[in-house]
């Protein structure tokens, strides 16, 4: 049973990096959602509750940094702790971008984006220590890429240039439900994760993850860069 489920977690989380390479590029909003975002009129709690726990869960590049993020963590404090940053700070810009209106080119953002999903493959490989000998402040930095996700979520719905009616309403429950999505996403991620540190392959396993973590954030980072030079 136990060997089951740790196939089973891991075929999920690999999947998930695999499909990286294919459907991050297109990572962005449903025409279904696209039609409710562009007609929306008023207070829209659960649509929009709904819309950002979709987000959340199909958001690749996120998802991958929190991958991450967690991939070291043995701890339920240091788990709660390191997304409890993220989440403050993807949330302050989320929900500062939009309703100051402040304008930031979605490229060079999502860009900002891949490259913290390399930094956090590089540093879980021990990249920073080996080759210059120095250790970032882990805590700082997913505060700091964590505003720079919700960045990324702000010029998604900018994107739609929502109604002032109801759009304070229409943003926390948005932002509840990239909250939402992403307790979702961790449950199964922290499954496979904890499934595998209790085998022998699992530095094989480690180092393997990370590096592919690196691969998507580089290839995440080619795509937005030529986006950004090309339109």
């Amino acid at each position: 049973m136990q060997n089951s489920l740790i196939k089973l977690s891991l075929t999920l989380l690999l999947g998930a990096l695999a499909l990286v390479s294919i459907d991050v590029f297109a990572h962005g909003v449903d025409d279904n959602t696209r039609a409710f975002l562009e007609q929306n009129q008023g207070v829209q709690f659960i649509p929009f509750l709904y819309i950002g726990a979709k987000h959340m869960i199909t958001g690749y590049d996120h998802l991958l940094f929190l991958v991450g993020v967690i991939f070291f963590l043995y701890r339920s404090k240091e788990v709660l702790l390191y997304v409890t940053m993220f989440t403050i700070g993807h949330s302050t810009t989320l929900l500062f971008g939009v309703l100051s209106d402040i304008q930031v080119n979605a490229y060079l953002i999502d860009a900002i984006i891949g490259l913290s999903v390399v930094y956090k493959g590089f540093d879980n490989l021990g990249g920073f220590k080996r080759c210059f000998n120095w250790q970032p402040n882990a805590q700082w930095a997913v505060l700091i890429f964590g505003l720079f996700h919700g960045f990324g979520l702000a010029t998604k719905l900018q994107e739609f240039h929502l109604p002032a009616d109801g759009l304070i309403t229409n943003l926390i429950a948005f932002n509840i439900g990239v909250e939402l999505g992403q307790f979702a996403a961790l449950v199964f991620i922290l499954i496979a994760i904890n499934a595998w540190r209790k085998l022998p392959s699992f530095q094989r396993f480690s180092t393997m993850t990370n590096t592919a973590l690196m691969s998507a954030g580089v290839m995440l980072m080619g795509y937005q860069l030529t986006g950004y030079f090309v339109n």
